[in-house]
């Protein structure tokens, strides 16, 4: 199909909402302010993400109130690609609902997450799965059934009650990054069995658009 013609009947789509993302990175994410250029920590990155949708929408279909989850795996810097996803999908969303996240979150919908259609190499598929993500205080825990268990918090600055923030970047999730470190970080998926607990950590209120 004609590039111009797939544009014009692309589906206008939004999220608004809260993203936190527990890596194997020993210290905070280099790609924040590398934009995926500088390697991470570990030469790899391995990672699980969860997002809480407060306010979206897919055309008609509202996504407000729904979470996903995802697996990440990239095997060096995060520019070269050849990365390996998985997604959950809440359990509560209808079928349309479960269809148009997917859309988004594998980069079919392009916009924001457009780059996932150009960076990953191995889509493992979605799955329905209980999500949970509950922020108490400062810390934020996500449940994604049997397969995630994870808990991240900011770290502690010089001033007290205020958070360590990268502002201003151009990094995809969103211009401003809260450095974070998890508590807890159990994945357990597809053949993953990996454990993060006191890496790196990040919490970034998310604004996507599409197309």
């Amino acid at each position: 199909m004609n590039t111009k013609i797939e544009q014009k009947n692309a589906e206008t789509w939004s999220i608004e909402g809260e993203l936190i993302l527990n890596c194997n990175c020993t210290v905070f994410c280099p790609c924040v302010v590398s934009l995926g250029a500088h390697p991470p920590t570990e030469g790899y990155c391995q990672a699980w993400l969860g997002v809480r949708i407060d306010k979206g929408k897919s055309g008609l279909t509202f996504l407000s109130g729904l979470n996903v989850a995802m697996l990440l795996d990239i095997p060096g810097k995060m520019e070269r690609g050849n990365w390996t996803t998985a997604l959950w999908i809440d359990d509560r969303a209808t079928d349309e609902q479960f269809a148009k996240l997917e859309k988004i979150f594998t980069g079919a919908s392009r916009g924001t997450t457009g780059l996932f259609k150009m960076l990953v190499g191995k889509y493992l598929g979605a799955e329905r799965a209980p999500i949970t993500f509950v922020t108490e205080g400062q810390k934020r825990t996500l449940s994604v059934g049997k397969f995630i268990q994870g808990s991240v918090e900011p770290i502690v600055g010089s001033r007290e009650g205020e958070e360590v923030t990268v502002v201003n970047t151009q990094y995809w999730m969103g211009s401003e990054v809260v450095v974070a470190k998890a508590s807890q970080g159990r994945v357990r998926a597809f053949g993953h069995v990996w454990n993060f607990e006191g890496r790196s950590a990040e919490i970034c209120n998310i604004k996507w658009v599409g197309p």
